[in-house]
């Protein structure tokens, strides 16, 4: 549910702030369906639990300088193909749709067209769903659900909430077309001066009722866990159910009163060493581009990082890409040319038998087209996150990471997200089958070409 780039606190700065400022069919945000007849049965046979299989999702993209990570999605019948920008830290999935629509980035033809007997009325299960925990807004019980994300940019989405068929091959090999709830936005405002992505909508893997996960489980289609790998090089891969889940994850206890992926308190170390920073909680969100922490808690690791820099080859510059940077005396060519300079960061979760998520030096920091290198950790507060802290892609690269919903609890561990753990053969010969059956075409896999800025996005996020 956001499709939106906002200016941050310095000019260059691009956001897609994902607050959840959900106003009509959306609840505001703080800290802390039934299905129409399916003409072809899904060829799918259901295990012994009552589950089937995963569906696995190649990934594109990258942190910098695209700035987001996205999968294909086909959607209707005859399928259609979009691109979706991943996102767990909203619920609601939402394309953008020829209604038609105001304030489309995308060409008419390449619209999501929605069809009259698909909207979902007021009073349906789903509706309910996707305004949780508020109640829809309805003057008549079989009003069409509408819904509306405001930004903190002023920037919005509108839309209505809609049911249509999604292809999804599964891993056992079987092809599925579960009928699924969505948003078709048909009116985005976008007031700053940067377009916002390429990307057709967003789809929400949030831990609520409407996202797609979820319904997927009540279908009994999927377990409720979700995994992704994204690779430090760009791409790498994304799937829902538990097939995957690797042994050796690193299990972390995250908050059953939230709405999003929010851990348990955590110590900050800088360098193996206690910091003070303690009661550090922490949102897990692949909707940010790069790691958020509030005013006192960035302001503090800020000066760390400076003092550690005392006496190293490196000089503070100007760079369009991010507000700290420095540079070398040559250019530098990867974050591998400069990690030597920066001590590590560790999160440790104290109060859940000491888990740790070690923040390497190329987890909170990039390499811009000019040499420079940037700090990826920015100022949530000045971003309009107040208190809240996010941990964003960049930390999250070349590491599994695996959201339960079902146990409440979320995991990692180092891998390789080049290719699928345990399998021989390289990304691309197990990807482009998948890619083919999604219907996407050659020339737009395995990646499309990085644009020369850096996107930054903060999801709108219930905090």
């Amino acid at each position: 549910m956001d499709v939106k780039k906002r200016k941050a606190t310095v000019p260059w700065i691009m956001m897609m702030m994902f607050i959840l400022l959900f106003s009509g069919n959306f609840s505001g945000c703080s800290q802390a369906a039934s299905q129409r007849p399916n003409k072809k049965k899904s060829t799918h046979p259901k295990a012994a639990s009552g589950f089937g299989s995963s569906v696995l999702f190649p990934v594109t993209g990258n942190v910098y300088p695209l700035g987001y990570y996205s999968i294909w999605l086909a959607i209707g019948q005859p399928p259609k193909v979009f691109e979706f920008d991943i996102d767990t830290g909203s619920d609601i999935t939402w394309v953008q749709c020829d209604a038609p629509c105001t304030g489309c980035t995308k060409p008419v033809d390449q619209l999501y067209k929605p069809d009259k007997n698909i909207l979902v009325p007021c009073n349906h299960p789903s509706c309910g769903a996707v305004h949780f925990p508020e109640s829809p807004r309805c003057e008549k019980p079989d009003d069409q659900c509408d819904f509306e994300v405001d930004y903190v940019d002023h920037g919005s989405v509108m839309g209505v909430v809609v049911n249509d068929f999604f292809s999804l091959r599964l891993m056992n090999g079987s092809l599925i077309r579960p009928l699924l709830t969505f948003g078709c936005a048909y009116n985005l405002q976008n007031p700053g001066p940067y377009p916002p992505p390429s990307t057709a909508g967003v789809v929400g893997l949030g831990n609520g009722k409407a996202s797609i996960l979820s319904q997927l489980q009540s279908f009994g289609l999927t377990r409720n866990v979700l995994g992704h790998c994204l690779s430090g090089k760009g791409g790498g891969f994304l799937f829902l159910g538990d097939d995957l889940v690797p042994s050796g994850i690193a299990w972390l206890p995250v908050s059953a009163e939230s709405k999003h992926y929010l851990s348990s308190p955590a110590e900050l170390l800088f360098g193996g060493k206690p910091t003070g920073i303690k009661d550090l909680k922490v949102v897990f969100d692949s909707g940010s581009s790069y790691t958020y922490f509030c005013s006192r808690v960035y302001k503090a690791l800020l000066d760390l990082v400076s003092r550690g820099l005392n006496r190293k080859p490196l000089n503070s510059v100007q760079d369009k890409a991010l507000p700290v940077c420095w540079k070398g005396k040559k250019p530098f060519k990867s974050v591998h040319d400069v990690r030597n300079y920066f001590s590590s960061l560790t999160l440790s979760f104290t109060n859940t038998g000491n888990i740790q998520l070690q923040l390497q030096p190329e987890a909170y920091l990039i390499v811009t087209e000019h040499g420079n290198a940037c700090l990826g950790i920015l100022n949530g507060t000045e971003a309009g996150l107040e208190d809240s802290n996010i941990i964003g892609d960049i930390s999250l690269l070349d590491k599994m990471v695996i959201y339960d919903n079902e146990k409440q609890q979320i995991g990692w561990a180092s891998a390789n997200c080049d290719r699928l753990p345990n399998w021989d053969s390289n990304y691309d010969e197990h990807f482009r089958p998948y890619a083919a059956n999604f219907g996407i075409l050659e020339e737009n896999y395995p990646a499309k070409q990085a644009s020369s800025k850096s996107n930054i996005r903060v999801r709108d996020r219930e905090l």
